[in-house]
């Protein structure tokens, strides 16, 4: 069975608890409503892709869920806690639970490979000792295929091979949760297609539950047990990719044409 189908065999979120539960969640700048009493439920071990149009809200969205933006109203209870009322330490402690991989990958050009890795370790964790510190670093570009850039610099890098560089620093804390802000975007297709299946691979290997954003539909077949459309502000629909496909709502359709 090749690795799209068999992520329509995973059945096991259905009966896992919430990790994230997004209820009627409100942001707007000025008098645009991007997000308008906005639901989601993100399962332990799921993948949820949330697919829209350029500017209806995705990035706006995860950004609001990692705390990276405040929403307006609404809860966003994230491993138990509505993290709308945290403030800066306690988000800073819940994202060491929940890793986010940036649109732009957003590595220091200034560091080599080792050294972008390093840094959330020793912002999180400051009792690690350099042996394991070592072998984190290791083991998550061993799981990316890139063990062997870690003394590079960013600038030596494909796209593609910083985008995954992006990732292992997201494994680097072992996270439950995974956030992908289009991680596809700007990648040539074959790319595009490796790192699609790569996230499916880091899920399966680390049991992480995720929300991807994304308009690719590639990305969003290979990697999603769930599509939420967001159309207008809200979630207009959720599905599994082959059932939406097939939908009839000219809304929906639109994305699968």
């Amino acid at each position: 069975m090749d690795i799209v189908s068999a992520k329509y065999q995973n059945t096991a979120y259905q009966t896992g608890e919430p990790v994230i539960t997004i209820s009627k969640l409100k942001k707007q700048f000025g008098k645009n409503k991007v997000l308008d009493e906005f639901d989601l439920t993100l399962h332990k071990g799921e993948s949820i892709v949330v697919l829209g149009r350029s500017g209806a809200g995705k990035s706006v969205l995860i950004k609001c869920v990692i705390g990276l933006m405040q929403a307006d109203s609404g809860i966003i209870d994230v491993l138990g806690k509505d993290i709308t009322t945290f403030n800066h330490h306690e988000l800073d402690k819940m994202r060491m639970r929940v890793g986010f991989l940036f649109q732009s990958n957003a590595l220091y050009d200034s560091m080599t490979i080792r050294e972008n890795l390093e840094f959330p370790m020793r912002r999180h964790l400051t009792n690690i000792s350099a042996k394991e510190s070592e072998e984190r670093i290791i083991e998550a570009l061993t799981n990316v295929g890139l063990a062997h850039t870690v003394d590079m610099m960013p600038a030596e890098l494909s796209g593609g091979m910083q985008k995954r560089i992006a990732l292992a620093r997201t494994l680097i804390l072992k996270p439950e949760i995974i956030l992908y802000d289009e991680p596809t975007t700007g990648l040539d297709p074959i790319t595009g297609k490796e790192i699609s299946t790569l996230i499916v691979e880091i899920q399966e290997k680390y049991q992480t539950s995720s929300i991807i954003i994304s308009h690719d539909m590639k990305c969003v077949k290979t990697t999603a047990d769930r599509v939420a459309v967001l159309l207008n502000g809200k979630c207009h629909a959720i599905d599994t990719y082959d059932m939406l496909e097939k939908s009839e709502d000219t809304l929906v359709k639109q994305f699968f044409e």
